[in-house]
């Protein structure tokens, strides 16, 4: 059974246990695969809203998401989110929970759709999870990743819309 809750402080080194190996490998994520903690806990906590972990029986921390908004002020109402789970407990469904709660939560928070901004065309098994969790992608940037062992390779802008007018 997986519990999502709110991130504590002490909660930090195990997500960054989590996040350290996906952001070193270059696949997924733009940033500086030599990036420290400090900088990683500024991007994933303190740049956004709200911090989530997922939690096996154990106590174990096997996944983490934030949301925070997609934009300033007149584009705020559009959730953006960033999903880790750890590579031990992939394919388990992890990452759906977390995304069906990410997108309780941000309704709940205000915010009337979703966006992933940089889906990188390589990653397939996101591009269908978020396919298969409803989003739709809107937009193809070409060589918009830099990837670490392709190269240069496209990037989605996935979208959802939370609530319907």
């Amino acid at each position: 059974m997986i519990t999502i809750r709110e991130l504590k402080n002490p909660d930090w080194s195990a997500v960054w246990a989590l996040l350290e190996p996906i952001i070193r490998k270059g696949e997924t994520y733009p940033y500086n695969p030599e990036m420290t903690s400090e900088e990683a806990c500024r991007m994933w906590v303190s740049s956004t809203q709200v911090v989530y972990v997922a939690e096996d029986d154990s106590g174990s921390i096997c996944g983490s998401y934030y949301v925070k908004p997609n934009q300033p002020a007149l584009g705020a109402h559009v959730a953006n989110c960033g999903y880790i789970v750890g590579e031990s407990s992939r394919g388990c469904g992890i990452a759906t929970l977390m995304c069906e709660h990410s997108q309780k939560e941000a309704i709940k928070l205000g915010y009337r759709a979703m966006q992933f901004n940089l889906v990188v065309e390589t990653n397939e098994v996101s591009v269908y999870l978020w396919q298969k969790m409803g989003f739709t992608i809107v937009g193809k940037l070409p060589q918009a990743f830099k990837h670490l062992e392709y190269g240069y390779v496209d990037a989605y802008i996935m979208f959802k819309a939370l609530i319907e007018d």
